[in-house]
């Protein structure tokens, strides 16, 4: 049997959390907590907290650092706070005060709606990694949302030039763009999927895992598939792939973006998570019976504390 290389920093499924809100809309700590550590028994290697998943841009400052600090106090798997936006000096002031709070490491998103250029992204991620007081950083590169990709060789010199900035969130869709860059980054540089569907794609070209929002509900499942190709199981790692398709694509839809179908299912797993807050909205009758219809598909995920590799 083959061994599988050694697990990236952050783990190989690191689970985009949705943010549990109570009845009234407030956050709900107690809840965040027992999702966590319900993720982190079911296939979650690592989570992401405050990322678009987790409806960061409702968040206020004093609740990201309130679930930030939650969070990473409750659980033994990586923690990872989403701490950018379109301003470099809230980005700076977020991750400065995420560095406070015991995570492990810092998700920062290309700038939205500014559309600023390859040199002004490149300062902005800069500025911000120099503020993250040691704390290991990601860049997320997500240009269907933020409207602005981050260039290669701008990616290339921040992962040169910036020692803090050791991985990549990418949701670019780009596989060729990104066998480039796995092809030209520094040693330790890791590579994550930002889009489940492009998960296996991704790891043929080099990519080390997946921030996956679907591992809510299948994560046991992905991190089959990524072991299978890790260890040479070519055809078992496709089968997989293909198995998961519909759960991955019930994830997010023009009617219901994510995360009302991640918390739908959530709901229908027995996991307190709550409705969105607007703009994102509330659940639908259709769309809970479609979360039960997955859930039936697939089955609740077993719990698992096999260590990775």
């Amino acid at each position: 049997m083959s061994t599988l290389p050694d697990p990236p920093r952050f783990g190989r499924v690191v689970t985009a959390m949705v943010t549990p809100f109570d009845d009234a809309g407030a956050l709900d700590i107690d809840a965040a907590v027992e999702l966590a550590r319900w993720l982190a028994a079911h296939g979650s290697d690592g989570l992401v907290l405050s990322g678009s998943t987790g409806e960061s841009s409702v968040l206020t400052d004093e609740e990201k650092c309130d679930l930030w600090r939650a969070v990473a106090g409750a659980v033994t798997v990586p923690v990872v706070a989403g701490t950018g936006s379109n301003d470099t000096a809230h980005s700076i002031k977020m991750t400065t005060l995420a560095a406070t709070c015991g995570v492990d490491g810092v998700l920062v998103v290309t700038p939205y709606y500014n559309r600023p250029s390859q040199s002004g992204l490149y300062e902005h991620f800069r500025a911000v990694a120099e503020a993250a007081g040691g704390l290991p950083v990601a860049l997320y590169d997500i240009p269907v949302r933020t409207g602005r990709r981050i260039a290669g060789p701008t990616l290339l010199r921040l992962a040169h030039d910036v020692p803090a900035i050791v991985a990549l969130k990418d949701a670019a869709g780009d596989p060729a763009g990104t066998a480039h860059l796995a092809a030209r980054v520094p040693s330790g540089f890791e590579i994550y999927s930002g889009d489940d569907v492009m998960t296996l794609p991704l790891l043929a070209v080099g990519a080390v895992g997946v921030i996956s929002v679907a591992a809510h509900w299948v994560g046991p499942q992905i991190k089959a598939v990524i072991e299978a190709f890790l260890s040479g199981d070519l055809a078992g790692a496709i089968a997989g792939n293909a198995q998961l398709l519909d759960a991955i694509d019930f994830q997010s839809s023009d009617e219901f973006p994510n995360p009302i179908p991640a918390k739908a299912i959530c709901r229908a797993m027995g996991l307190r998570v709550g409705q969105c807050r607007l703009p994102m909205g509330r659940s639908s009758s259709e769309l809970e019976s479609q979360a039960a219809k997955i859930l039936a598909a697939f089955g609740p995920p077993t719990a698992t504390v096999q260590p990775l590799g």
